[in-house]
């Protein structure tokens, strides 16, 4: 693990990284901000340019995304592991569906990629990264640091 705190990110910050094409994952993004009342994870969309220099820092690909990827405490997770960690971080009820955890994670990560790879068939995909909103602004990474 790296000892330096990756770029865009502070000691403690806790960041969602997500297709910004790709519409299951920005309803995903949606459902994080409105049900995250106290704001404790960050937002940034792969193709954005804090995505893309999180995604060098951890060697991930910066060109296809199969998974979303959740970092914390400088180390970054993935697939059914990501969506793990972002629910321990969420009020009840939500927090109760970090309990997949007892399932094997070859199963959780079979069924994830199942969902992944079909995602703009079964969803839909975007021409361009949605913007965040205005009043959702301050959810999303910015040029500090």
């Amino acid at each position: 693990m790296k000892t330096a705190c990756p770029p865009y990110l502070h000691p403690g910050d806790r960041v969602v990284l997500f297709d910004g094409v790709c519409t299951l994952c920005n309803g995903s993004v949606r459902f994080l901000i409105a049900h995250d009342p106290h704001q404790k994870i960050k937002l940034a969309s792969m193709q954005s340019i804090q995505g893309q220099a999180l995604l060098n820092w951890f060697n991930l690909p910066t060109e296809q995304f199969q998974s979303m990827a959740f970092i914390e405490n400088n180390a970054v997770f993935e697939r059914s592991d990501a969506f793990i960690r972002m629910m321990r971080h969420l009020p009840w009820p939500w927090r109760a569906l970090s309990a997949i955890r007892v399932i094997p994670r070859p199963v959780r990560d079979w069924v994830y990629d199942r969902v992944a790879l079909n995602r703009y068939r079964l969803f839909g995909r975007r021409d361009v990264c949605l913007l965040p909103d205005p009043a959702h602004q301050d959810r999303f990474l910015d040029d500090r640091g």
